[in-house]
């Protein structure tokens, strides 16, 4: 059996996350910073940014293990299991987010099974919807594409992209969303 050091060495690279209020410069001049540190739906505010041309696009939904940055954020042990769902948030027929999602094991019980079978249908209409939910901090970073790459089918994105990440509690239980802002996405001065 391959040692932990080996296994998490083959983890792809990620950006380095920070607390907002710990690197105000990332978004102190940011066009993007009514987006990135917005509190509410980012899916409700696409929809209406789009004018209803909005859509989600699964890249891959699997059982794997996360990242350890998301490990450890998730209090998640070393080779714990979780639901972990990418998709592309299209608006006006443009990709315009990257969101990556990590729903520990543990969390898919109950009630909360239903959120294996999401397809197409976005999370966060799920998460602010739910009278129950509660939302962490945010987390920003940039991540470099050419040194930590996108999935298949963004890899030909050749930028640095703004992204921010947070925890979510459903029924006490906690699962992770990560939203990269992709080229395409360009409201710079929509107050939406």
């Amino acid at each position: 059996m391959p040692n932990a050091t080996k296994m998490l060495s083959k983890q792809p690279p990620e950006p380095h996350w920070y607390h907002y209020r710990r690197a105000p410069y990332l978004v102190a001049r940011d066009p993007l910073r009514s987006w990135l540190l917005d509190r509410g739906s980012l899916t409700e505010r696409l929809v209406a940014l789009s004018q209803g041309h909005f859509r989600v696009q699964v890249i891959q939904q699997r059982m794997g293990c996360p990242r350890l940055s998301e490990q450890r954020l998730l209090g998640m042990r070393t080779r714990q299991q979780a639901l972990i769902r990418e998709v592309i948030l299209f608006g006006n027929n443009q990709p315009w987010v990257y969101a990556r999602s990590i729903i520990p094991q543990r969390t898919l019980s109950g009630r909360l099974r239903s959120l294996r079978k999401l397809d197409n249908r976005p999370l966060g209409a799920l998460l602010f919807s739910d009278p129950g939910m509660t939302r962490g901090d945010i987390q920003i970073a940039r991540q470099d594409t050419q040194t930590t790459p996108l999935p298949n089918p963004l890899q030909a994105i050749n930028a640095i992209i703004p992204g921010r990440r947070s925890l979510f509690w459903l029924d006490r239980k906690p699962l992770l969303v990560c939203e990269m802002f992709l080229p395409e996405f360009t409201p710079y001065n929509n107050p939406l």
